[in-house]
């Protein structure tokens, strides 16, 4: 699969600051699939189980992952390929490079996550109109969802993602300042003490679950190479002829690339640290700890206690945004992802692919509403995701150091500054991933 792109599609990048936001676009698609379950459901669980102290967990896996996340953006922008044919580039086995067998069977595991994204994203509608029982909340968000991929529309995509993110921010900021209107308003020192760098032995195995699912998860990351490639960055780059236009033409996107994944940064930490607090401030020290559906109803009847009604609904409403857009993003991501691994592995012709989206637009959501219903765990469910997340993000490494190197041989990404913090992302997510496998096996 390559990028078709005609002279005439080429566009040099604005230089005005305002001029480049219009330009901005498949972070908040990353926003609205990040700040989900991770943070609804793991953060909560993590602040409730630790308190302040684990609070830098949250924040440098919202902060350290971008550098990974940026050199899948560069390369979907310098390169003609898609990501799977980028990939299998690198074997001339038939069968296909061994990385995209990983990310195609591992992502499937993740059914079990997106489980507990759209159930708890039932029960928040559910809670926002008693009237409705859950399994109807459930039937009517998972028959919503195919409708909006029968084209595969990027605009749309990105408009509905911008809304949901807009939603679930506004709503979650509002949650997060009434609760200095409570008993358990926050202090300063409170927040101090989660920025020491500590982290006590029992919450080793939640916070490596928060880990891999709170910031740009393994998912994400792989996602916005498609992204990029559909709001225009490649197209409008143009193919590498050698010449000094397409270099400065090259440079220039990948720029507002990094403001993109910038604006999207602050976004999803801003609301993820948000999150956290208010496990920390409304749970920690309570004798017992609500699980599965229970998390999102004991988190709404203490706001209706301390605020009110209101209250309530404005933690639901912000809950029911932030679970959705991870479901309605990750729907997105998936009908590009998996025909793109088909056609590549030969099971399926290009020419066939919308056929292919259509059906796994209806099948995806399917699957995800059977595994709630037969769990109905939401809280489990996402922690496992994150542990297989984890695995996912030691394959996202791997390709993010051959894209460096690639990317870095065409003259992209020489800085010293963009090598280290490229190589403290790599450490880092290396050292938590890994410590995270051999904790679960033993």
């Amino acid at each position: 699969m390559t990028l078709p792109s005609q002279p005439e599609s080429y566009l040099y990048p604005p230089e005005n600051f305002l001029a480049r936001l219009r330009f901005l676009g498949p972070g908040l698609i990353l926003s609205a699939s990040i700040v989900g379950s991770g943070e609804l459901i793991a953060t909560t669980l993590l602040g409730a189980k630790g308190g302040f102290i684990a609070l830098w967990v949250i924040l440098v896996s919202c902060l350290i992952k971008v550098a990974i996340q940026v050199e899948f953006g560069k390369n979907a922008i310098l390169s003609e390929r898609s990501l799977m044919g980028d990939l299998n580039s690198w074997s001339h086995a038939p069968s296909g490079h061994w990385s995209i067998w990983a990310i195609g069977i591992l992502t499937l595991f993740k059914i079990l996550q997106l489980g507990g994204m759209i159930g708890g994203a039932a029960l928040a509608l559910s809670l926002i109109f008693p009237v409705l029982p859950i399994g109807l909340s459930l039937a009517i968000l998972g028959l919503i969802l195919p409708f909006f991929f029968v084209k595969n529309y990027y605009p749309l995509i990105e408009k509905t993602a911008s809304f949901m993110v807009f939603g679930f921010t506004i709503f979650t900021i509002i949650s997060f300042i009434a609760v200095f209107f409570t008993p358990y308003a926050i202090t300063w020192e409170e927040v101090s003490s989660g920025l020491k760098f500590q982290l006590p032995q029992e919450l080793l195995f939640v916070a490596i679950g928060a880990f891999g699912i709170t910031g740009v998860a393994s998912d994400e990351i792989i996602a916005y190479a498609y992204w990029c490639k559909e709001k225009g960055y490649a197209r409008y780059a143009g193919p590498n002829d050698g010449s000094a236009e397409w270099i400065i033409r090259a440079q220039g996107w990948i720029s507002i690339m990094k403001l993109d994944a910038l604006v999207a940064m602050m976004i999803y930490t801003l609301v993820t640290a948000a999150f956290y607090l208010l496990g920390a401030s409304i749970l920690y020290g309570k004798e017992s700890l609500p699980e599965g559906t229970d998390l999102i109803v004991s988190l709404s009847g203490i706001y209706t206690e301390s605020l009110g009604d209101g209250a309530k609904f404005i933690y639901l409403i912000g809950g029911f945004f932030a679970l959705y857009s991870s479901v309605f993003a990750t729907l997105a991501y998936w009908t590009r992802l998996f025909p793109d691994i088909l056609i590549h592995l030969r099971w399926i012709k290009e020419g066939n692919s919308n056929l292919f989206v259509r059906v796994l637009a209806f099948g995806f959501p399917l699957a995800w509403m059977v595994v709630f219903w037969m769990v109905q765990q939401p809280g489990a469910l996402v922690l496992i995701g994150g542990l297989i997340g984890s695995v996912l993000l030691l394959i996202t490494v791997y390709i993010g150091i051959n894209f460096r190197r690639k990317n870095t041989a065409l003259g992209f990404g020489n800085s010293l500054l963009s090598q280290l913090f490229f190589w403290l992302s790599v450490a880092s997510i290396l050292g938590v991933s890994i410590y995270g496998i051999i904790q679960a096996i033993i």
